[in-house]
């Protein structure tokens, strides 16, 4: 089990001093600013231990999310149980009970992070937003450079863990800069098959990174 807490009243300073001094994170935990995720081994352990910090947390005026504060189970092939909370979002990423393969063709289910919705939809308005399509007075190697630092820190953060599901997202990008290659030249115009295969490699993406 983990609990996953977050406390947006408080700044990270705050949390140096409160919270990285109490003996609750003696205990397995992560932490970034103000976010957290604390392990233990059962459910009745978990809620000592949620229990305990909110009452720290109240010590010093402040409190934990009430809306984003939860217990988590962390389902996986070594933990067949079920529970009304198996996954959640942390720094980006989601962690839910995924069905992977292992080398030997065998199936099973494994606690796994990969980017999670939010962060997908985040992306999804900045490329939205940047209108790439009606760059057309720009060069091709012009428009890699109006994405390319966006998406190598894209990559680089989220596709260190189930990647494709980060390049999925990173595949509307081809379809702006075939947008944009109709756009921008007149042969290309009537056939997107044409304006994909102009593309070098056929994508953007390989272009980029």
């Amino acid at each position: 089990m983990s609990a996953l807490f977050e406390n947006s009243k408080s700044l990270p300073s705050l949390c140096d001093r409160f919270l990285d001094g109490s003996e609750l994170f003696e205990l397995p935990y992560e932490r970034y600013a103000d976010d957290g995720v604390i392990h233990r081994p059962s459910e009745q352990e978990a809620r000592e231990v949620l229990s305990a910090l909110g009452q720290r947390l109240m010590e010093v005026g402040l409190a934990l999310h009430s809306q984003k504060t939860e217990i988590v189970y962390c389902k996986g092939a070594n933990r067949k149980g079920s529970y009304e909370c198996e996954r959640f979002d942390f720094l980006g990423y989601r962690f839910p009970p995924r069905l992977v393969r292992n080398t030997r063709g065998q199936f099973f289910v494994s606690f796994l992070r990969a980017i999670s919705d939010a962060a997908i939809k985040a992306i999804g308005q900045i490329i939205r937003g940047r209108r790439l399509n009606l760059h057309s007075d720009k060069s091709l190697t012009d428009f890699a450079g109006l994405i390319n630092p966006s998406q190598r820190g894209w990559i680089n953060y989220y596709g260190r863990f189930y990647p494709s599901r980060l390049f999925r997202t990173l595949k509307r990008i081809d379809e702006y800069v075939i947008r944009w290659a109709r756009r921008k030249y007149k042969r290309l115009s009537t056939s997107i098959w044409r304006a994909s295969k102009w593309l070098p490699t056929g994508k953007l993406v390989g272009l980029l990174v």
